[in-house]
């Protein structure tokens, strides 16, 4: 039987080694996120492409998406989804890609979590998210306003199944994918990582090393402007309308 109590907040979760299979934020845990702010260096957002806006205020994703839909408002739901679309987006302006690959790191991004079955160390949730997306490419690219092509599907698809595995822990057949689809993946890591500052350990914050994408540092602020404006959700505002006020407020949209 637990000893938990039913009203812990994430944080005293995290310390206890007691967090659930489905976690949810909650106001002492936003307030907590607010005090830690590190010290960041201010850098503002790229000039995102008309295009580019388009895919984010687009990116939220249905619920009917989601392989367990009680996950959509939790911490690795569509307001996680769409604000590491964003990121995706702000990385990929940095990277210098086009239109057609931004969208496809944009795209990856908004789905890479759907086949979540909850919200710990869900081991091989990517290679499931992988499946779903080309399984589902037509409606996913239509969301967008999109046409999906082979060469997109293939590289979405690699760059999703990729998120969740280690680079030290990849395999040569890893290697071999990645190599098709190297700046998605690279891109849709480095997004996902921005976005653990909704986490409720600081050690699980974004660490440079994990990842692969120049840009990362100069856009750390960002990410945690995201999360912590987006979070107001907990006011009233549904998900999707949280992020889209925060990304309004960034100049994102």
């Amino acid at each position: 039987m637990s000893t938990t109590p039913a009203t812990a907040t994430l944080i005293d979760q995290a310390a206890r080694r007691q967090l659930p299979l489905h976690q949810y934020m909650d106001r002492a845990t936003v307030e907590w996120i607010e005090e830690n702010r590190p010290d960041f260096t201010a850098s503002a957002p790229p000039a995102l492409a008309s295009a580019t806006r388009a895919l984010i205020e687009q990116s939220a994703s249905p619920a009917a998406w989601m392989a367990t839909p009680r996950l959509y408002t939790s911490i690795h739901g569509v307001r996680h989804s769409m604000r590491t679309a964003a990121l995706a987006a702000v990385l990929a302006e940095a990277h210098g890609l086009d239109d057609a690959d931004t969208a496809t790191a944009v795209v990856a991004a908004a789905v890479h979590d759907c086949q979540r079955r909850h919200d710990k160390d869900d081991q091989g949730h990517g290679a499931r998210a992988a499946i779903w997306l080309a399984a589902n490419a037509d409606t996913v690219w239509g969301h967008f306003g999109l046409t999906a092509s082979p060469r997109r599907i293939v590289q979405a698809a690699i760059a999703v199944r990729l998120h969740d595995v280690p680079y030290d822990a990849f395999t040569a057949d890893d290697w071999h994918d990645h190599a098709k689809a190297e700046s998605a993946a690279d891109i849709l890591k480095a997004a996902d990582a921005l976005d653990r500052y909704r986490l409720p350990k600081a050690t699980w914050w974004p660490d440079a090393r994990h990842v692969r994408e120049p840009a990362f540092d100069r856009y750390r602020g960002l990410a945690f402007d995201l999360v912590l404006t987006s979070e107001s959700h907990l006011a009233g505002a549904s998900s999707p309308e949280a992020v889209r006020f925060a990304l309004a407020q960034a100049g994102l949209v």
